[in-house]
């Protein structure tokens, strides 16, 4: 007599929290990359110095203003997400990675509210027939209240980032040495840049900005696919061994 023997179901491995976190952190990086549509969406807004004037619409504006909120709160979210696995090799850089990421969203959402208040002016000022040259002024001021906000929150933050952020993930092994290489590259080259800036001596579209931008950009779109694809890589701070990488149990012992 022939016996069917029934297929044992496969169980699905249940995925654990470190790889959850991964795939958090490594989803909200990538999500932060929307901020590139706003580019072309503020393009009108930022370039025409008489846009305040015009009788078009805001949609564009408005539009790009919803996706800087959407990549204010992604931004702290990978801060919030990460702090309890980076926290296990260097508490006191964690924090600090936490805190340069609420500062970030902080300054992105200051942007978001002056052209916000760009494009209520905008209407009012269309419909009621407000003088032209208070207008021109109003809309210039909240455009370089925006620069202003841009250059602090979306260049001097992120690179201050790279530098924290990639010093733990360097020191723990959690990705491959590479990545955080490039934040740790790009990093100093974007602060100097921003300091450039801010003595004048440096224009916001120029060779050393440019150069500064391509390994911080490399630097978070590479961490976040790694974490969502790959997770976190074995590391003793991701089994609760708090020692630094490499060190042995008596060795950390021994130290104290």
């Amino acid at each position: 007599m022939t016996h069917l023997v029934r297929p044992t179901a496969t169980k699905r491995v249940p995925m654990d929290s470190m790889r959850k976190t991964a795939l958090v952190a490594g989803a909200l990086y990538l999500l932060t990359f929307i901020a590139i549509g706003t580019l072309t969406l503020y393009t009108p807004v930022l370039k025409d110095p008489a846009y305040i004037l015009s009788s078009g619409g805001d949609t564009g504006l408005r539009w790009g203003a919803l996706l800087e909120v959407i990549v204010a709160l992604a931004g702290i979210g990978t801060a919030v997400t990460l702090f309890p696995v980076v926290r296990r090799q260097n508490e006191a850089l964690a924090l600090g990675f936490v805190t340069s990421r609420v500062i970030e969203g902080a300054m992105i959402l200051t942007g978001v509210v002056s052209l916000l208040s760009l494009a209520t002016l905008h209407q009012a000022g269309v419909a009621a027939g407000t003088d032209s040259g208070l207008l021109r002024a109003s809309g210039a001021s909240l455009v370089a209240t925006y620069n202003a906000a841009f250059l602090i929150g979306q260049t001097l933050m992120p690179a201050t980032n790279a530098v924290l952020l990639g010093t733990l993930m360097y020191r723990s092994g959690l990705v491959p040495r590479i990545i955080p290489t490039l934040g740790l590259i790009g990093g100093p080259l974007m602060i100097s840049s921003v300091i450039g800036q801010v003595i004048g001596i440096n224009e916001q579209i120029s060779v050393w900005s440019g150069i500064a931008l391509l390994p911080i950009f490399v630097w978070e779109l590479a961490l976040g696919l790694w974490l969502v694809l790959k997770g976190f890589r074995p590391s003793p701070i991701t089994s609760g061994d708090t020692r630094p990488v490499g060190m042995s149990p008596a060795a950390a012992v021994a130290a104290g």
